[in-house]
């Protein structure tokens, strides 16, 4: 881990694994994990995509030409990557450089001997590549070892493996990576969600960020209503404003697509998220994917008239060890959406130990957990949720809301 002159962090990581291991979604978690605290991220991409994109197919190459593709395929990769290094270098703040996949990766789809000759030739040697050019190494276990019911395919233009060659491959490219001194292997011990969070303590550890239970693996999303008007900047901790817009793509029920365009200052990152509802096992799946301003205007053009865009202020700060984001609803909007300030917070607390520590700052009236009224996507509609037939109808849990209120007397009491 580097630093600018001895104050700002500069963390180079790589993020590995097998097909449909949950490397995209995890990129765009930790990119707006780390924007969130104030971070400047860059993300470098898939140098083997590009190249496939361009029309190339492994099974049209000869052995040799395999072999001679995977030695341009790194140098081109070391090449994008020192650009965006040398960014990071210079950044004024804290960078955290994403690579999805790094230099070894290569090595896993040609022989031992060959790899060797490759190394001879350039001058490379796997130390520097492995253990050297990168802080950490963090490979995402294929779904196709152990929870093959959620393997697909379908979302990748470039990926067609079955779930032999997944684990075949999944298996590979952990090996490629062995001996590196920062490697952690997230499995699928745990729910999707459990995995992506796990992956995300796992680079806060390393680089030395306390998240508190932010990020457990038994926490849960909670989302209070907040009354306004809110206090005086001066009154909040550090915190870190962005603009947020959101759009909701036309898509067929029960799934929802929505675009959100996240930024600060004029510069802006854009993310397409799918939401995949009554997947197996019951789990609600998103999968969010960054893409480019040009992709994100060309699907502007299915944005879904029934709803309104949504516009807020996201404020994000760290209060009691707990981290929070404060949505402040804006103009224009449904009128049901004026005035209307969220907050959340992912906890493993209980109710009683949660309450205490919520910002005391705040006016915080109930917990809206779960609740319908307080979907973003039931709040864009445009139409009367007496009768829509899109309003989106979730199962609240009212016993934990009532148990909320009960703790809540309680503590105003004590």
């Amino acid at each position: 881990m580097e630093g600018n002159k001895g104050i700002h962090i500069f963390y180079k990581l790589v993020l590995t694994g097998g097909p449909c291991g949950g490397k995209t979604t995890g990129q765009a978690r930790l990119c707006t994990f780390f924007e969130n605290l104030g971070w400047k991220v860059f993300r470098v991409p898939e140098t083997a995509s590009v190249l496939l994109g361009g029309g190339i197919k492994f099974a049209d190459l000869n052995s040799e030409e395999s072999v001679k593709f995977q030695e341009n395929l790194l140098k081109t990769m070391i090449q994008i990557e020192d650009t965006f290094f040398e960014l990071g270098k210079t950044c004024s703040r804290n960078c955290l450089i994403i690579c999805d996949r790094g230099a070894m990766d290569a090595s896993a789809f040609v022989a031992k001997d060959k790899w060797e000759s490759i190394m001879r030739e350039n001058s490379w040697n796997n130390v520097e590549l492995r253990d050297n050019r990168y802080n950490q190494i963090i490979h995402m276990v294929t779904a196709a070892k152990g929870a093959e019911e959620f393997y697909s395919t379908e979302d990748h233009n470039c990926r067609s493996e079955d779930v032999e060659l997944a684990r075949e491959l999944d298996t590979k490219a952990a090996a490629a990576w062995v001996g590196h001194p920062y490697f952690d292997v997230i499995d699928n011990s745990t729910d999707f969600e459990g995995k992506i969070r796990r992956m995300i303590v796992s680079v806060c550890h390393k680089i030395g960020l306390d998240t508190g239970d932010r990020l457990l693996k038994n926490s849960r999303k909670h989302k209070f209503l907040v009354e306004g008007p809110l206090p005086d900047d001066s009154v909040f901790p550090p915190f870190q404003d962005f603009e947020v817009v959101h759009n909701y793509l036309q898509s067929n029920s029960p799934n929802q697509v929505r675009l959100r365009k996240r930024g600060q200052k004029g510069h802006y990152s854009y993310i397409h998220t799918v939401r995949r509802q009554n997947q197996p096992g019951g789990q609600v799946i998103e999968v969010k994917t960054q893409i480019a301003h040009r992709d994100y205007i060309n699907l502007l053009t299915q944005k879904d008239n029934s709803h309104f865009t949504i516009y807020k202020r996201r404020r994000c700060f760290i209060e009691n060890n707990q981290y929070f984001q404060l949505d402040i609803y804006e103009q224009p909007s449904h009128p049901r959406c004026r005035g209307m300030i969220l907050i959340e917070t992912y906890s493993a607390l209980d109710d009683q130990q949660l309450l205490k520590t919520l910002p005391g700052f705040l006016n915080i009236k109930k917990e809206v957990t779960g609740n319908p009224d307080y979907s973003m996507y039931n709040l864009s509609l445009r139409e009367d949720w007496k009768t829509s037939k899109k309003f989106c109808r979730s199962v609240t849990d009212f016993r934990r809301l009532y148990n909320w209120y009960i703790a809540s007397l309680h503590v105003r009491h004590t």
